[in-house]
């Protein structure tokens, strides 16, 4: 599966400048991290992001969220927003600022 570069741009310049910020291919697309730890991921025209066990329920509160499934299983503390929500900026924002402050909590790997 190939993944939306312009999605990934946006979610670049939001991430930018901020210390620790990676790249790796992944989950058929692309996923960014924070000091080693996921944060979000571009499939297709979609947004992964990791939001924690405990923000799973209120990011599922929001009518663009579904949960996360690439197994069959859901995954807990992620959450995918559909392509379409994501054209607007403050919806990516929004999940791109929710998921870089789960991934900021958690330790360096």
């Amino acid at each position: 599966m190939t993944y939306d570069e312009g999605l990934a741009q946006r979610v670049r310049e939001r991430l930018d400048g901020l210390d620790g910020v990676t790249e790796k291919r992944m989950f058929g697309g692309i996923g960014f991290l924070l000091h080693g730890n996921m944060l979000a991921a571009v499939s297709g025209d979609e947004l992964t992001a990791r939001v924690g066990p405990q923000g799973t329920e209120k990011a599922l509160a929001r009518r663009e969220a579904r949960p996360t499934d690439f197994t069959g299983r859901p995954m807990r503390g992620w959450v995918t927003i559909s392509g379409p929500a994501l054209v607007e900026d403050p919806v990516l924002d929004h999940w791109v600022t929710t998921a870089t402050a789960f991934a900021a909590s958690l330790p360096p790997k």
